[in-house]
């Protein structure tokens, strides 16, 4: 019987590590940069390959800073916003170069039959806690966001491929791992997330608690809340420094934790033996001069569903 495995991409992280990681050289006819497209579909090759996976989903950020996370945390991804958008939202600090890409991302996955999956104001996130919470077999979260190793669970067998480190240095995240270096296991990521801090999302974290004791206080007491019931217990500098964050945990555990339950449409995360549409799919690899990437996701996918037969 087919071992079904589920493969879940964070799809922003990875396009933008193509943009950053690839040169930009990479052209199409017109000498539009496409270093994104081919490298995505590049790293999509790679993890189909490599992890044999049954199903796929191209997680997608149809809000990259919601709305409703803002108003819980206003310094969430704050330093990130280039200005207000006249439509609603915020216009995120984009090279122009990667935004004209992304159309053309769409379109190659969609050529291909690889889902794209968002939720009207939640981040890819979302969508990716949601679709890891439903799966009934094992899943593999391939992100470059330490924020999602609060899905970790070796019970129910979803893990995360960190690529913080580069594609080809990715790490197997599970609970033994962040066991190993933080002293936590995914379980209690939200809340050491939300004592730490992490400047890169604009979460402030509490003063005076670093990974460290972050890290004494879960293992001590399990979660926020044992530890504000036991605050009595701990030193006065670590009880001054709650004490003054009060106001900040709650909302704080909100921003973090990565909504599980969204009514997100039905989609067939099947993966696909050959693209869906074959000749859109030739055109824009020759458009977009996408070369030797776009034979090897083809051939990434013609494998993958052979690999899903065997097993």
């Amino acid at each position: 019987m087919e071992d079904r495995r589920t493969l879940l991409l964070d799809s922003a992280s990875l396009y933008f590590r193509a943009f950053f990681g690839l040169p930009d050289s990479m052209r199409d006819k017109d000498g539009h940069q496409v270093n994104a497209v081919r490298g995505l579909l590049d790293f999509l090759a790679r993890f189909i390959t490599d992890y044999s996976p049954t199903h796929v989903a191209c997680c997608w950020d149809d809000a990259w800073r919601p709305a409703w996370r803002v108003e819980l945390v206003p310094s969430y991804k704050a330093h990130r916003v280039v200005r207000a958008d006249p439509a609603g939202g915020w216009v995120e600090e984009v090279p122009a170069e990667l935004v004209s890409q992304v159309p053309w991302i769409r379109a190659t996955l969609d050529a291909l039959g690889l889902p794209i999956v968002g939720a009207a104001d939640h981040e890819a996130d979302d969508v990716i806690a949601t679709l890891a919470t439903r799966s009934t077999w094992p899943v593999d979260v391939v992100t470059g966001d330490r924020d999602l190793f609060q899905l970790v669970d070796d019970a129910a067998g979803v893990r995360v491929l960190y690529v913080g480190r580069g594609i080809a240095r990715h790490e197997r995240i599970d609970d033994a791992w962040l066991q190993a270096k933080y002293g936590i296991t995914g379980a209690g990521y939200v809340d050491f997330a939300v004592l730490r801090g992490d400047p890169s999302d604009g979460l402030p974290g509490v003063k005076g608690i670093g990974e460290k004791t972050a890290s004494s206080l879960i293992g001590r007491y399990g979660d926020l809340d044992g530890i504000v019931a036991n605050a009595a217990k701990l030193s006065p500098g670590v009880q001054r420094s709650l004490a003054a964050a009060m106001d900040y945990l709650g909302p704080a555990r909100e921003v973090v934790a990565a909504a599980r339950t969204l009514d997100l449409p039905h989609v067939d995360l099947t993966l696909p033996a050959e693209p869906r549409d074959p000749e859109l799919f030739a055109a824009l690899a020759e458009k977009l001069n996408l070369g030797g990437s776009a034979d090897r996701i083809v051939a990434a996918l013609a494998a993958g569903q052979r690999a899903g037969r065997s097993t």
